[in-house]
């Protein structure tokens, strides 16, 4: 295990030139991050109902501690910041539960119950956060609750603070964006195994939690690892200035699609003077393109929207909080902080684009971009979470593709292929691993990575590359302000050094593949179809979906899975089968026995019922341990 001691003096000079050039005399965000403390989580242990432990703050409680020389200060900073937990009043019957998971779950008091905003990841941290309120503030009950956006993070441990039961009663209403479930479905499901896969790298989820592993995710401390659920939405907002009351309190909301989320909305609380701002607005420059992987957001909207909220509520707030972080108080001072954020984003959207008409690359935006010094200065315009670096490239991204204009890298070797040219035209492995050690001593880890990235393609078994990528990629986490990129490096050296970890956590849920419309199962299936396998094979199946009246049809041809609702087609299909909804997702995306279920009756099924087999054989399994730093 790498001690401190093994910190270069290169990460060592990095570190000393930012305690000199920061303002880390600063200290409005600890004395807002503790404003309003009313107890913790004590032990600060959550565990499921097998007794696996699925949250522990005190996991994180080194941050207490002076800065060690293998963690950035500024990212100490935050990541102590973020470590803070409990239950903390934000205005009069507004309460926050902060440092129980990634995200924050609030809950405002109403006339007869609390209405629950964002329930965290998992049902288990939810729960536990929902009883430290109550412990203090009462046994009310939940009688409203408002997702925020389509992100895990803010929907996931629903099953935590209310029932099914509930919610089908009218008891407690869920008030979503329109286009809610379409999206946080989609994104936990179509390309779930690969954002899993990456989201263990961006979180750390295999790393020691430590001065020289996991410190935080610079959004929160890390992702909880409980029971995601979800309970589809009973209201939908679906324009800004659209007021509902909740249990007598009344909510303003601002519908900002394509920001952070696909399907996103802020809301105000006009008899309290208070500003939810979701994920809009918090103590980082968040993701314009997440490391796991996602659609690129639009920086340009997001700044529009936020100029909106400025314009609507910022003179009427007396506090802005937010679904991450702690909040800010004065009127002045929220107003400034949404100025700044705004800023922040539509300067890096208007100056990338600046610099794509006159020609540059990614790449060479992202090097060479700074921020205005008053944006620069603010300590929640940092990159904690998302990065100037890859948020430009993401940008160029959005309006140009991955094409970087020259015919020369229109056509490239693929990985492994080009590793080998490039190992053979460096004079051999052994005159590539003498220069990156030599570059390794002179503090220059971004190249070194590079190339022992073609010697470790090339030969994927070269233990001496390994192990020197594996400590250049500790240098370049121990130099990163940003908590993803940190985590991402050193991730990428555990698993040099100790084989793959895999995808610990599992976004696509019973809860959210039952989620899926018809439509939705049949797209998540025709993704898993192995096209070359069946490209000789015609089969075409109609399915009758009893409880929701829909007949659809699906043909296989040409490896390619078509589906489309029947509107009295004539054609005769090879086979029906007619089945509920939630048995067409057992059947089809959950891999259950479906000879049981039509033997059992759950499945009726008519015609040549062996084309269903075949069709079945053409899926391919998600692959969720596939290999990110070698070949």
């Amino acid at each position: 295990m790498t001690s401190q001691s093994d910190i270069t003096e290169t990460v060592q000079a990095q570190h000393a030139a930012a305690l000199e050039t920061l303002p880390f005399d600063e200290d409005q965000d600890f004395a807002d991050a503790e404003r309003g403390f009313v107890a913790a989580l004590e032990p600060g242990v959550v565990t499921n109902s097998d007794g696996a432990v699925v949250w522990d703050s005190g996991s994180f409680a080194f941050l207490d501690e002076d800065c060690p020389v293998t963690v950035h200060p500024s990212l100490w900073r935050q990541s102590r910041l973020c470590a803070m937990q409990g239950l903390y009043e934000v205005a009069e019957g507004i309460y926050q539960i902060r440092g129980l998971d990634l995200s924050n779950m609030t809950l405002v008091e109403g006339d007869t119950g609390v209405i629950v905003i964002d329930p965290l990841i998992s049902a288990e941290t939810a729960a536990a956060g929902l009883a430290l309120y109550r412990e203090h503030r009462g046994d009310r009950p939940v009688t409203g609750v408002i997702f925020s956006h389509s992100h895990i993070d803010h929907f996931g441990g629903v099953k935590g603070v209310t029932t099914v039961d509930d919610v089908a009663a009218g008891r407690c209403p869920i008030l979503a964006p329109v286009g809610f479930v379409e999206h946080a479905v989609a994104e936990n499901v179509y390309a779930g195994t690969g954002m899993g896969r990456r989201a263990a790298y961006m979180y750390g989820a295999a790393l020691p939690r430590g001065p020289v592993g996991a410190v935080g995710a610079g959004l929160g401390p890390t992702t909880s690892t409980g029971t995601p659920t979800l309970i589809n939405p009973t209201v939908d907002v679906d324009h800004t200035g659209q007021t509902e009351t909740i249990d007598g309190v009344r909510i303003e909301f601002q519908m900002t699609p394509g920001t952070e989320a696909p399907s996103e909305m802020n809301f105000y609380f006009p008899d309290r003077r208070a500003l939810c701002m979701a994920e809009n607005a918090t103590h980082t420059l968040h993701n314009l393109l997440t490391l796991r992987g996602a659609l690129v957001r639009d920086p340009h909207v997001w700044s529009k929207y936020l100029t909106e909220a400025i314009n609507r509520y910022a003179s009427r707030s007396d506090v802005l909080f937010a679904s991450h972080h702690w909040p800010t108080w004065g009127t002045e001072q929220l107003t400034e902080f949404l100025s700044l954020q705004r800023d922040l984003y539509g300067y890096l959207h208007d100056q990338t684009l600046r610099a794509i008409n006159q020609g540059a690359t990614g790449i060479e935006i992202a090097e060479n971009i700074q921020l205005p010094p008053a944006v620069a200065q603010a300590w929640h315009t940092h990159g904690y979470y998302g990065s100037i670096s890859h948020n430009v490239k993401a940008i160029y991204q959005r309006y140009m593709g991955w094409f970087d204009g020259n015919p020369a890298t229109l056509w490239e070797h693929p990985p492994v292929e080009a590793a080998k040219r490039h190992i053979e035209f460096m004079g051999g492995t052994a005159e590539v691993l003498a220069k990156a050690r030599k570059s390794f001593a002179d503090g220059d880890f971004r190249w070194v990575a590079q190339v022992l990235n073609y010697v470790i393609f090339a030969e994927p078994d070269n233990t001496e590359a390994r192990a020197l990528q594996a400590d250049t990629l500790e240098q370049l986490g121990f130099g990163s302000e940003n908590g993803t990129w940190r985590n991402f490096f050193l991730m990428g050296a555990y698993e040099l050094r100790n084989g793959p970890v895999g995808t610990p956590t599992e976004t696509a849920s019973a809860d959210i593949a039952g989620a899926l419309s018809v439509e939705q199962v049949f797209d998540a299936i025709a993704l898993r179809i192995d096209g070359p396998r069946a490209w000789s094979a015609d089969i075409t199946i109609d399915w009758r979906i009893e409880d929701e009246g829909v007949d659809h049809r699906t043909r296989l041809r040409n490896g390619l899975l078509v589906h489309y609702d029947l509107e009295g087609q004539a054609s005769t299909p090879d086979a029906v089968l007619t089945l509920s909804r939630q048995d067409l997702i057992a059947a089809v995306v959950g891999g259950a026995d479906v000879a049981g279920m039509i033997a059992a009756g759950r499945i009726t099924a008519e015609g040549d019922i062996g084309k269903l087999t075949e069709l079945i054989g053409y899926l391919d399994s998600p692959d969720p341990d596939f290999a990110i730093v070698t070949p």
